[in-house]
């Protein structure tokens, strides 16, 4: 190994204060200091142009670490300051766990701005108001039922951007009209979190669509040990379509499940119930069947008794009676995976144990 071409890394300590993660990720941005790990860290040691190291886990269950330079994680960041119109000195707030690219992003904006963002994980009493933060959907659907302080602090924002996983029309609709500006983002650990804004490429991104269907992005936030296509494009497991120049995401192409030998994707399915019962948390799902392949469940927090009759009629007047669901499931929680994204993985899991 060439020793010289490689750099040690240190994952955080949980001790850190929020001033001292900072001085050490603005070191480990100009390489006066350790590549610093976010996440389930296993590597002691990265190339030396990496800044960072993030674990990103995918609908698999898989843990993979992410490699971003200084440059992509500052592109990333005065991309996004520019696009929201922020200013030196101010603020932003932390609402996410700092396993995760998109905590990454708030600290290194806050760099960018020349302030310490508002640590509130772990918050007692009323939220302080900020300019800007970054939440996932759920968190957002936990302020518009219920989370007055959390709402508050949303309300009191100049933006708020939601990503991590996808955000219904709906949801959207019931922020705006509650006075949360939202700014809808696009993007992963391999892009240096969100990219896409608003369904437009930040500053020095492109964004195009493969002949398969999937995203592919291309640019300076991208990770430095991913595999690219001839052109450099970073290709996602992400279908898609440009309308009108915006990117709209359809949903991950290993969504698609098939069920008698009908083709059903698990993305549509959550879309078409999300537009009866925008007020409940629910996901869809697939398990393991000997006689259709694969069955379509659904899982709901906290439905009404109705929930099941109503979605079966609203699917098959949608779909087809294919789409129909096997079974229904009750949960006082859905599992997730990452930041607000459902673990099917592990629903399906709790199905065949029947664990429900």
């Amino acid at each position: 190994m060439d020793t010289k071409s490689q750099r040690i890394l240190s994952p955080i300590d949980g001790a850190w204060s929020t001033t001292q993660i900072m001085a050490s990720l603005a070191k480990a941005l100009v390489s006066d200091g350790p590549t610093l790990g976010f996440g389930a860290v296993t590597s002691t040691e990265v190339e030396a142009k990496t800044a960072v190291v993030v674990t990103s886990t995918g609908s698999t269950g898989a843990n993979k670490e992410i490699s971003l330079s200084a440059g992509a994680l500052l592109a990333s960041a005065k991309a996004a300051n520019k696009f929201l119109g922020a200013n030196f000195g101010e603020t932003w707030s932390l609402l996410l766990p700092l396993t995760h690219i998109a905590a990454v992003n708030v600290l290194v904006r806050s760099l960018e701005l020349g302030t310490i963002p508002v640590n509130l994980i772990g918050h007692d009493g009323e939220y302080p108001k900020v300019d800007y933060t970054a939440i996932v959907p759920t968190q957002l659907f936990n302020a518009l039922n219920g989370d007055d302080r959390l709402l508050k602090h949303l309300q009191s924002a100049k933006a708020v951007l939601v990503g991590g996983a996808a955000l219904t029309s709906e949801l959207q609709e019931q922020a705006t009209s509650a006075g949360i500006k939202v700014v809808t983002t696009y993007g992963m650990s391999e892009t240096s979190g969100g990219c896409v804004y608003d369904g437009l490429p930040l500053e020095g991104v492109q964004v195009a669509i493969s002949d398969a269907g999937f995203i592919k992005v291309l640019g300076p936030v991208l990770a430095s040990n991913l595999e690219l296509d001839a052109q450099n494009w970073f290709v996602t497991s992400d279908r898609g379509e440009l309308v009108d120049g915006h990117l709209v995401v359809l949903g991950r192409g290993d969504d698609v499940i098939i069920s008698g030998g009908e083709n059903i994707s698990l993305s549509e399915i959550e879309s078409a119930i999300s537009q009866r019962f925008a007020n409940f948390e629910f996901a869809a799902f697939s398990v393991s069947s000997d006689k259709w392949g694969q069955e379509l469940h659904v899982a709901a927090v906290n439905a009404p008794a109705e929930f099941p009759n109503q979605v079966a009629i609203l699917l098959a007047e949608k779909f087809g009676n294919a789409a129909k669901p096997k079974r229904f499931h009750q949960l006082s929680a859905l599992p997730l995976i990452g930041i607000g994204k459902v673990d099917r993985g592990a629903l399906a899991q709790l199905a065949m144990k029947s664990e429900f």
